[in-house]
């Protein structure tokens, strides 16, 4: 049985590679690549894939929203998260949001093709380090108390707004972007900078432009 499989990510470069290492699998078939979200969502109005690949960083654009929106639009489709992000800080948001796996981009190619088999076949796929982190979380087991740990304790839009305050974008640029009012996001930021310990808005901003710089 034929798996047809569409791929969304920002660099055409990488996802014309990534369509030749999945046609080298029998019975599977790239059937379309989008490198942002409208791109993909006019891809998806067209075709019917069984499994999305999807990279979080698309440009300003979040990729967690973009699996909500799959998931809205055809719930059947299998989505598989392969991003340059850190998997101990988004691997657990994406499976909540709808991902049946995730695999970073500087796994072996052996690797993403295990996970492409595994999602397809109806599994969840994530590494063992990830299966171990969630699992001693779940244990309750101390967290270490440093930048990660409380990086994992913002909800999905915190962690979004954070991670535009690390790619520049003023307040104004993220209530556009959002299209939310600006007291909004005031008030998460607000909220933000209290459960990352930051004194000020500046601070905030310090911290953030590192993290994004480490986390991507």
């Amino acid at each position: 049985m034929s798996c047809n499989v569409i791929i969304i990510d920002d660099h055409p470069l990488f996802s014309r590679g990534l369509a030749q290492l999945i046609e080298t699998q029998k019975d599977y078939k790239v059937i379309g690549m989008a490198k942002d979200r409208n791109e993909a969502l006019s891809l998806l109005d067209t075709t019917t894939p069984d499994l999305a690949i999807v990279d979080l960083n698309l440009g300003q654009e979040d990729g967690l929203e973009l699996i909500k929106d799959i998931i809205i639009i055809h719930p059947q489709t299998k989505i598989l998260v392969l991003s340059m992000h850190d998997e101990r800080f988004y691997a657990e948001r994406a499976i909540k949001a709808g991902a049946k796996g995730y695999i970073m981009k500087e796994e072996a190619e052996s690797q993403v093709i295990n996970a492409i088999k595994t999602v397809t076949s109806g599994e969840i796929y994530l590494s063992e380090n990830e299966k171990n982190r969630i699992k001693e979380l779940s244990q309750g087991k101390p967290e270490s108390g440093e930048l990660s740990d409380l990086i994992s304790a913002l909800s999905d839009r915190q962690l979004q707004i954070f991670t535009l305050v690390g790619k520049g974008l003023g307040t104004v640029e993220i209530a556009k972007k959002l299209n939310l009012s600006i007291k909004t996001i005031d008030t998460h930021k607000e909220n933000i900078k209290g459960k990352l310990h930051c004194a000020s808005s500046a601070e905030l901003r310090q911290m953030a432009i590192e993290w994004t710089n480490k986390a991507m």
